[in-house]
């Protein structure tokens, strides 16, 4: 009798058993972070607070996953390539993985002292936010196998899985009430959870067949727009300025490059990629035979 693969070796499997070279792409995707950690450590370049540079490393990257497994699904269609979703649940892992450490760092930030850091976490709104946010990380990980899928049965367990918009709406209060200076990079994620957002409303409301290249390009353009706007409202508020000053800027690309210009990039790019897909699938279809009387009138 063969041996059963073991739990580190199951990582790189499919339901199979065969090795998924889709998992091991994004396994090493996953881990890069800690390469880049590493990397930085090596050269002396985290900074005079390594500490609260890797709090920060940890939250960001656990925002970005999260945002990515939900991008799964768009992903998914658009590539017409189903086995995308073999993967969404490492990556919705790794996201929690990369939230508790964030929290770890932090506990050991204020010196192992958990009634400090529970004091904290109750007094201070962003940190309260952000704990209920892992919690229900914590409450996806636990969930994210087939035995609880099982257990749970399929529509309840699909329900419990969508607290995971939830989940996106309290990261990034959260990143936004603890980013002090700039909020480009919180606006651009705060853009693309609105892009994806918007395409699962699409797809309940006409079905997802119809997120097809131009209803992409529109949703784009909407969520887009939205990032501008929101980041224009939100540097009037914090300066003082008129939104129309700030919006008057967009193309001012010489002060950088505004949030929203990253959130149109990467809508058409999935627009782009569903009409390359659908344009080849159709050349990939076989021509159907005529019948005979048709063949005669052909010729």
């Amino acid at each position: 009798m063969a041996s059963s693969p073991t739990v580190s070796s199951a990582l790189w499997r499919d339901r199979r058993g065969q090795l998924s070279y889709l998992r091991v792409v994004t396994l090493a995707i996953l881990v890069w972070p800690l390469v880049l950690v590493g990397i930085d450590w090596a050269r002396d370049a985290l900074g005079g607070r390594v500490l609260n540079e890797l709090i920060h490393r940890s939250g960001w990257w656990a925002l970005a996953f999260l945002l990515v497994s939900l991008a799964i699904t768009p992903l998914r269609r658009s590539a017409r390539y189903g086995k995308l979703v073999d993967v969404r649940r490492m990556i919705g892992v790794a996201s929690f993985c990369y939230a508790a450490t964030h929290l770890s760092l932090y506990v050991v930030d204020q010196g192992y002292d958990i009634v400090k850091v529970a004091t904290e976490i109750v007094s201070r709104l962003y940190l309260t936010i952000g704990f209920v946010a892992l919690l229900g990380l914590v409450a996806l990980a636990v969930t994210s196998n087939d035995a609880m899928v099982k257990r749970l049965g399929g529509v309840n367990w699909r329900r419990l899985h969508q607290v995971a918009y939830l989940i996106g709406v309290l990261a990034l209060v959260h990143y936004f009430q603890q980013t002090k200076a700039d909020v480009s990079v919180p606006t651009i994620y705060a853009g693309l959870f609105a892009w994806l957002i918007g395409y699962r409303l699409v797809a309940r409301w006409r079905g997802e067949a119809s997120l097809t290249a131009w209803p992409l390009v529109g949703l784009t353009l909407v969520a887009s727009a939205l990032t501008f706007v929101g980041e224009a409202i939100g540097i009037s508020l914090s300066f003082g300025i008129s939104p129309l000053m700030v919006l008057a800027t967009v193309f001012d690309f010489d002060l950088g490059i505004r949030p929203g210009w990253y959130v149109l990039g990467a809508g058409l790019a999935v627009a782009l990629l569903d009409a390359v897909r659908a344009y080849t699938a159709g050349r990939s279809k076989p021509a159907r035979p005529l019948a005979s009387g048709k063949v005669a009138a052909a010729r």
